[in-house]
């Protein structure tokens, strides 16, 4: 059959759209759905890497790397603690370090903090030696603030990050001067993550969180942590252990969004007489802002679209948040609160941690605090003398 000269163009520029659309089509596919970045050669050597305090990589040899328990879901929900920082350092090692050793917490949840400084992993190694228990699991918290003017070495490309390459648009100094949001969609903030929840891994830690998402993810309907725990649970299936991933997932009611996680995380509600909120959101945040939402995760909203759900008494660094009215109760109060959180909630179905170490707003008044005014702890050598009701609690059960 012979063509018109237009009939021919026309077929010309039909087909170059075919091939258009099907090159658009898997460049879609391969951006938004293939996980990315994915090393099937990286091995656990034993001697993991670590970043020293100049970024220059130095490797640890002739210790062994400390080896945890298998993963236990049910021990974790009924047995964790929050521990913020335990393994960065923060608030008094000397003070917490024994605290921990002789608690019955089994998870200590956000104790490597990333907060707008990298991870150092020599010292949560040191600290996890001195803790000296084979029978618990700590948990990583992958903040949704970095400092642009961090250093750090990546040592896949043998260079510093560049960490002001990672930063979300229009979000520079959103947390205070040289800090920024991360952006899931920055290479740069990918090879970072990818970096340290492998190192978190080799030295032991099997519980991550991603920090409120919605800083960090920009689409909802093309997601792209979706790609980044595909790459975490790669490394993880060939180390030959099993890890739980997390996040801060806020107001999102997406089932297939809440799906990508083994759990989220959120505050309970805390009110100043012990008890609870009712609805999906904490009230004292909406008085000021009645459309906006602090949501709470054992609400049916969320928790009946996620997989499992942990939570604990929040904080924001303001007063009035969840932790400043714990401390801001008397000694008998909050051993009923405690008492009363860690059956009510699990008996809804979702975790409680009861606090063991967490941050506490600046100029709190005359809440209870430990060492550190910024620091709640409870040590009974402090004016929150909580540990004793806190290890009963938390007591295994025949």
């Amino acid at each position: 059959m012979k063509y018109t000269f237009l009939q021919t163009i026309f077929r010309f520029v039909a087909k170059f759209f075919v091939v258009l659309f099907v090159a658009i089509t898997f460049y879609i596919i391969h951006v938004f759905v293939l996980p990315t970045h994915l090393d099937h050669s990286a091995l656990n050597t034993n001697v993991p890497p670590i970043d020293d305090k100049y970024g220059e990589p130095e490797v640890f040899r002739n210790i062994e790397v400390w080896k945890p328990p298998a993963t236990d879901l049910d021990k974790i929900m009924s047995r964790g603690c929050v521990a913020d920082g335990l393994l960065s350092g923060y608030n008094r090692p000397d003070i917490d370090i024994p605290l921990a050793r002789e608690s019955n917490c089994h998870y200590f949840h956000r104790a490597l903090e990333t907060w707008l400084a990298p991870p150092d992993f020599a010292k949560a190694s040191s600290i996890i030696a001195e803790i000296g228990r084979d029978d618990v699991q700590y948990g990583m918290f992958i903040a949704e603030a970095i400092s642009t003017k961090a250093d750090y070495t990546y040592r896949e490309e043998g260079r510093k990050f560049d960490f002001s390459e990672m930063c979300r648009s229009k979000s520079k100094n959103f947390w205070g001067e040289h800090t920024c949001k991360p952006s899931f969609r920055e290479q740069e903030y990918r090879d970072y993550i990818r970096q340290i929840t492998r190192d978190a891994m080799d030295i032991g830690v099997r519980v991550f969180l991603f920090g409120q998402i919605k800083h960090q993810e920009k689409n909802f309907r093309f997601p792209l942590v979706d790609n980044i725990i595909r790459d975490m649970r790669s490394y993880a299936k060939m180390q030959g252990i099993e890890i739980l991933i997390g996040g801060q997932t806020g107001d999102i009611t997406s089932k297939r969004y809440l799906g990508f996680f083994d759990y989220i995380d959120g505050g309970v509600g805390l009110l100043t007489n012990g008890g609870i909120e009712q609805g999906p959101c904490f009230s004292v945040y909406q008085e000021s802002d009645p459309e906006w939402c602090w949501p709470l995760m054992w609400h049916e909203d969320y928790k009946g679209r996620a997989k499992n759900v942990f939570t604990y008494m929040d904080w924001n660094g303001q007063i009035d948040d969840e932790m400043h009215v714990f401390t801001s109760m008397d000694t008998q109060l909050r051993h009923k609160t405690l008492r009363f959180l860690h059956s009510e909630l699990p008996r809804r179905g979702v975790a409680f941690f009861p606090p063991l170490i967490t941050p506490l707003p600046p100029n709190g008044g005359d809440n209870c605090h430990g060492p550190r005014d910024q620091f709640y702890t409870p040590h009974m050598k402090y004016e929150c003398k909580d540990i004793g009701v806190i290890n009963d609690i938390l007591r295994p059960r025949e």
